[in-house]
Order: C-alpha cells, then structure tokens, then sequence
C-alpha cells in the first residue's frame, strides 16, 4: 500500500473512530435522559404515597377539622354547612312532585310520582339550555326557568297539590330548608344582581308572576339530594360523597353536636351537614411540587387543596405537570414538550383511557399521546412510563377519597375504632351497618379508581369492619332526591300547619 493509500485508509479509520464515538457518546446520553426520566417518576411515587398509617393520619385530620367547623363559623377550612334538612325520604312518601336542577349553563326540570315501599312509579326529565341573553338579571334568569316549569307542569294537565325540590348548585347559605342567600356564583354565570339574594325566593316570585301555584319546598345542593335518595332506598344510609369533576361530600349529624348553633331542635335529633370537603386540607395530605404548580394555577390559589387531589377536574393535569417536566430534562417525549406545556389539555377521561389500556403493544395510550397531545412516536417502554404516571395519580386520588369516607365514618362512631375494646378487655357492640351513597364519574366510570377506593377502605377499616360498610351508587340525586325531600318536607309543613 502506498503512501496516499494508508492516509486514506488512516483517515476512513479517524472518521470512522470519530463516527463511533459521537454513536456511544449520543447512547450514554440517551441512557442519562432515560434514567432522569426514570428518576422523575421515582420522585413522584415517592411523593404521592399513601400507605396506611398516612391514611389514619388523614382520617384522623379529617375528624379534627369536622369538630372545629360545627363548633364555630370560620373555625375549619371544612364550612361544616347547615343544611336544616333534618328529614330523609323512608319509602313512605306517595303523590306526585317536582324538581328544579340548576348547576350550569342546562337546567332540569323533573315530575316524579312515587308510591309506598320506595317504589317510583314514573318519571318524567327535561333538560333545558339557558340562553347567553337571559344571563343579565336574576329576573330575566328565574323568569325562563319558571316558564319552563310552568310549560313541563300543564303538560300533564293535572290540578293536584305540588311542592318543588330546588337543586341549586352554586354556594348558598343556607337559611331554612327552604330558603338561602347565594354567596357568588361559579361556572362561568355572571347574574351580578343576585348576589346575596334569596335564591329559593327569587324562584318563587317568578313562580308567582307565571301563574304557577308552586313554591320550593325544599332548597339542597347535589350532595344533599344523593344522600337523601340513597336514604329513601336504604334507611341504613348516613352520609353522601360525590367524586366526579368536583367533590363533596355531606352526612346526618346529631343536632347536639353543631356547637354552633346551640338550641337547635329538630324533630329527629338530627340534621345534614354539607361539609364541602373539598376545601379540606391537612399537613398530611401527600402534596407534590406538581400539587403547588397546579394551584398556582388556579383562580381559587390555597383553596380546594383536597378537590385538587381527588376530583376528576384536576386529575389530568397533573399528570400533564409530570409530563411536561419529564419532556424538558429527558428526550421520552422527542421535541413535543412544547404540546405538553399547555394547561389542562389532558383531560381525566384521557388518563382513565391510558391507565385502563391492556393492549400489549398500549396501542390507546398511542392513539391519545398522538392524536391529543401531539406527540407523534412514543417506544412502548416511554408509554409505559406514561400508564405509570396515570396510576400514581389515580392510586393517590382514590386511596385519600377513602380516607375522607372513613373520616365521616369515625366522626359518626361507625369505623370499629369504638368497639375495639373496652377497659375490661370486653369487646363491645359490633359496627352498625352503614351506608354511604355515592354518585360521580370518578366512581361510577373509573374501575380502577373504584378498585383502588374499594382496596384503601378495607386497608384502614379492617376486613371485619369494612363488611359492614356498602358504598350504594346513587344516580340522579340532584333530580330525584330533590323531588323526594321536596316530598318529605311538604308533609312535614302539612303536619305541622294541622298541629297549629
């Protein structure tokens, strides 16, 4: 070989050694981005871990700050709110009724006729959009929803006494069970001019102005209204627990135990307690930088800290917070951390898809990683990693939802922890039999978060304890059971009227 020959050839051999080590340097690099990736999710279980000694803690907590909020307004980040619903549907109630469930931009308007021995003999819904125009006044609004009432009751043609449940979901206080002031409205209405009304009583003067010989009977929020259609069901039912895009959560209290409200009597020694537990917090809840970051988030910063890690609206993004961090300091994602970076575009549903995808290949979580969020060619092992991500934040959700029911149960004295044993080494009486209603996608449309809830209340109850306890899915409390405590309370007025 010549000289020129072996330059060429020392020179194929350098660009060849330059090629191979530029190849090693890029795979040690790819390696490194993998393992911070891997590190990440590390983090992340780490900080979202509910074992169960956290979740007693939790219980406990959740106990501490129910006794504050009936002992004073103001005293608890839990509202602990009255009700005076102090009455729940037994089966007994018989007649026709109405309901009214206002929550968003569509209303409901509900006939139910019921007969003795819970039996509902027909139904009849229908749902309505409220025009953008009819947003001005809180005339304009209460106007179109009693026309539309007025509309649904002449369709049956029939003159007969009727009462009116009023589901009204927007933060009210509560005055009687029939009246309350609404505090501010939420969910994009903007009726300036209600503020601080009588919601119940701005109903009624529409009523009256239609024609309509119709007044609310009662004035419950969605929770309320699960609780007493599971009740009308099962008497054994003691409290409600809505888990879908928000929560909340509502029980049956003694009346001696709202500190207060001294001198409150109801006739049944009791009354529902609207927690909106959402807004519960503790040091012992699992909190993530990913947590901080999604408050910040929000227009309701440090509030709803217990929703923000339960609830199905705000599920999705925070496994997009993890996301998008990890396709910043690691190469999983390729060049689509610019996609992950905008908020809420993963939405809860889209996580329950990726999590419950048993295809061996994960071909949905392809499908929604490319068609949702624009990232056009994930390796099975990066979808992995993806599904991993969604179970975290479902495990913690669920698991910390369980620890919120069991929290209800202790306060009530229906956990075991009371019957554990006595001074005498006696154990006393067995657990009651207790239900708690509960209605919410979450629940209802997740098997794994149920799977996960199920799992969590047997790990803090015990099994012993855990079979005396029913989580009965109740659907349409807004609607229905509104009508049913509409049922209730009409008698309760009749009787007490006759009394007079």
């Amino acid at each position: 070989m010549g000289r020129a020959g072996f330059g060429v050839a020392a020179g194929c051999a350098a660009a060849t050694c330059a090629i191979a080590a530029v190849l090693v340097a890029r795979r040690a690099a790819a390696r490194a981005r993998w393992r911070r990736a891997v590190a990440l999710l590390r983090e992340f279980e780490e900080g979202c871990a509910t074992p169960p000694a956290r979740l007693r803690q939790v219980v406990d907590a959740m106990v501490v700050e129910m006794h504050a909020g009936l002992a004073s307004d103001g005293g608890s980040k839990l509202k602990m709110l009255l009700t005076f619903v102090d009455a729940l549907p037994n089966g007994d109630e018989e007649g026709v009724y109405y309901a009214i469930d206002l929550g968003g931009t569509d209303f409901r308007v509900l006939r139910i006729e019921v007969g003795a021995g819970s039996v509902i003999l027909n139904q009849k819904v229908e749902s309505q959009a409220i025009p953008e125009e009819l947003m001005g006044t809180s005339e304009e609004l209460f106007n179109f929803v009693a026309l539309t009432l007025k509309n649904f009751v002449e369709k049956d043609g029939k003159d007969e006494q009727k009462a009116l449940g009023f589901t009204f979901s927007f933060p009210v206080r509560q005055n009687s069970v029939s009246s309350g002031s609404l505090i501010r409205w939420t969910k994009g209405f903007s009726v300036g001019d209600t503020v601080g009304k009588d919601v119940a009583q701005c109903l009624d003067e529409a009523l009256a102005r239609c024609g309509l010989d119709i007044r609310v009977t009662a004035l419950v929020n969605d929770t309320v209204g699960t609780l007493a259609l599971g009740h009308y069901y099962d008497e054994d039912t003691v409290a409600a627990v809505i888990i879908g895009a928000g929560t909340n959560a509502c029980y049956v209290e003694r009346t001696d135990a709202i500190i207060k409200c001294q001198g409150l009597l109801t006739n049944s020694g009791g009354m529902v307690v609207n927690m909106e537990w959402g807004n519960f917090w503790s040091s012992h809840l699992p909190r993530t930088p990913y947590d901080i970051s999604l408050d910040d988030e929000t227009q309701n910063r440090n509030d709803q800290g217990f929703e923000k890690m339960i609830s199905g609206m705000y599920l999705g993004e925070i496994a997009r917070l993890v996301l998008h961090r990890m396709a910043q300091e690691s190469d999983v994602f390729g060049d689509a951390a610019d996609s992950l970076s905008t908020p809420f575009i993963l939405s809860t549903p889209f996580l329950a898809a990726m999590r419950e995808d048993d295809s061996p290949d994960l071909s949905e979580v392809q499908r929604i990683l490319q068609e949702h969020l624009k990232i056009p060619s994930a390796p099975l092992k990066t979808r992995r990693l993806v599904v991993k991500i969604c179970d975290i934040v479902t495990r913690r959700a669920a698991r910390l939802a369980a620890a919120g029911i069991v929290g209800i149960l202790k306060k009530l004295g229906r956990d075991g922890s009371a019957g554990a044993a006595s001074s005498s080494g006696r154990t006393r009486d067995q657990p009651k039999r207790t239900v708690v209603a509960i209605e919410g996608s979450l629940y209802q449309g997740y098997p794994v978060f149920k799977e996960y809830l199920d799992e969590a209340l047997v790990e803090i109850l015990g099994e012993e304890v855990a079979r005396t306890l029913t989580l009965r899915v109740t659907e349409d409390g807004s609607g229905t059971g509104a009508a049913l405590l509409a049922a209730v309370h009409s008698s309760n007025r009749q009787q007490q009227g006759g009394g007079g």
